[in-house]
Formats: C-alpha cells, structure tokens, sequence
C-alpha cells in the first residue's frame, strides 16, 4: 500500500485546501474532470494544470506547477506513471506539502524520494473515493 490511512488523513484534513490537479482540462470523460468537482464540492480550491491551462470548473488554468504564482498545498497526479516521476520533483521544488498519484499511477523510485524529501504522499488511490469516508 502507498499510503497508510493516516497520510491519507493527513492530506485531505490538515495540509491545506489548495490542490493542483496536474493533468486537469474539461474533458468531461477524464477522471480529472470528476475527481476534481468532488474536491470543490468538500472545500477544496482546484487549480488546472494542463498545457492547454483551460479554466475547469471555475478555476484558471496553468502550464505547469510552476507557472502557478501562489501556494499549493497538494499536487494531485492525473498523467501516466512514466510521466508522475518528474511531477512529484517538481511538487517537491514548488513547495508543496503532499503529492497524491492517483489510481493506476505508480512510481515506486518517486514515491520515495519524495516521502524523503519530506513531503506527505499517496500513490494509487483516489481523494474523490477517500474523502467522503473521511
């Protein structure tokens, strides 16, 4: 398991309301776009990142985790795991507080090192399944 109930915890309650959703655009037929509304309808803010940087459900877009000129708390994982590896850096170098690879997305050599960069992660799990039981 990559991520024990209580980082999975720790992300959705404590670490902060503000989640990049790397790999959000509105194609309503991805689970980005979904997963995303769910996060909004608990409170969270959802900040697009895509290279297209559409406004998703009311929220600007961005072509990168660092194109993004405020705090992010989480970065929210929605590519293929060849691609999650060099996202999770980037979380680490823009300051987040926790990385959350979502279902099917796997990278074993990021996770760790960014659990050992010191920063909250889940992998292969989903916050729109987490939450509600929260």
């Amino acid at each position: 398991m990559y991520g024990d109930p209580a980082t999975t915890r720790k992300i959705l309650t404590e670490l902060g309301d503000t989640w990049a959703v790397v790999g959000l655009s509105n194609n309503r037929d991805r689970a980005a776009y979904g997963v995303a509304r769910v996060l909004q309808r608990f409170g969270k803010r959802v900040v697009p990142v895509h290279p297209k940087a559409e406004t998703v459900h009311g929220e600007p877009g961005y072509t990168s985790l660092e194109a993004i000129p405020f705090k992010v708390d989480v970065v929210d994982v929605f590519v293929n795991s060849h691609l999650a590896g060099a996202v999770a850096d980037q979380a680490v170098a823009v300051g987040a507080e926790a990385v959350w690879f979502q279902l099917g997305v796997v990278d074993e050599a990021a996770y760790e090192r960014t659990r050992e960069a010191g920063l909250a992660m889940v992998m292969d799990r989903c916050p729109a399944i987490e939450i509600p039981a929260l």
